[in-house]
């Protein structure tokens, strides 16, 4: 039976990696840190659900799952609030942050939707719709939604990625071996900086998560191991640094 994997992250993401002068320079930037941690919130919850109805979606004798996007999306909502004291559009949201955090939801009952043909195959036992399928797939659909204005991604440790579409880029490839994977990085820290990219700035955001004791089944050992998804075990251990939501918005 596939378990699902809980990641460990921290319950504060924000880090100020920049000077106090800088950031009463840009009155902006605690809004996009707010909406970056909100938005891997959001994802986290979203897996989550994916997560805890694994033996659902993959029970071969239920033909209709009862998960569709309205159910999908109103227990997103209950495990946001339960785990964060809000739900995801409470609150005074700039009108920015309400817009972002409505099409990553959307993004969410698009995919659920999608899948419906797939989530509810009779006769048909893992079907590999797992939480990183979910992730990525709500990723590139948040951000055909915002037309590159916004974008997130799941990366990890280049040893770590399994699927070509993860793989980080120069700028979160340095973060996670300068930063994340350094001696004197503080566990679930996040970093960010405004950069400039082919001319604009953009506010870039990478948030490090943790393989959680569940992770392991998959991730874990003995090392090389052939898991249920097909790929070869990591032989990673429980804290071991797993991956990264890389987030960027365009100012």
């Amino acid at each position: 039976m596939f378990r699902r994997c809980a990641l460990i992250v921290a319950a504060s993401l924000v880090s100020l990696n920049i000077a106090p002068e800088a950031l009463r320079a840009d009155a902006h930037l605690e809004e996009f840190v707010d909406e970056g941690n909100r938005l891997a919130a959001l994802l986290r919850a979203g897996r989550g659900v994916v997560s805890v109805n694994q033996d659902l979606i993959n029970n071969p004798d239920i033909a209709d799952k009862g998960l569709d996007a309205e159910t999908f999306l109103a227990a997103v909502h209950e495990q946001y609030r339960d785990a964060y004291g809000t739900g995801p559009l409470d609150g005074d949201l700039s009108d920015e942050q309400r817009r972002l955090t409505q099409a990553q939801l959307d993004a969410m009952g698009e995919i659920i939707d999608e899948n419906q043909d797939l989530i509810n195959s009779e006769g048909l036992g893992f079907k590999g719709f797992i939480p990183a399928v979910f992730a990525r797939l709500v990723n590139e659909r948040f951000g055909e939604k915002l037309g590159g204005s916004a974008t997130m991604k799941v990366t990890a440790p280049p040893e770590l990625v399994r699927n070509r579409k993860a793989r980080p880029d120069a700028w979160e490839a340095a973060v996670i071996d300068e930063r994340f994977q350094s001696g004197d990085w503080t566990e679930g820290e996040a970093f960010f900086e405004e950069i400039a990219s082919d001319g604009d700035a953009r506010f870039r955001m990478l948030i490090p998560e943790y393989y959680g004791a569940s992770c392991l089944t998959c991730h874990g050992g003995p090392k090389g191991e052939v898991d249920i998804t097909g790929f070869p075990k990591e032989g990673g251990a429980a804290g071991d640094l797993a991956g990264a939501i890389s987030i960027t918005l365009r100012q």
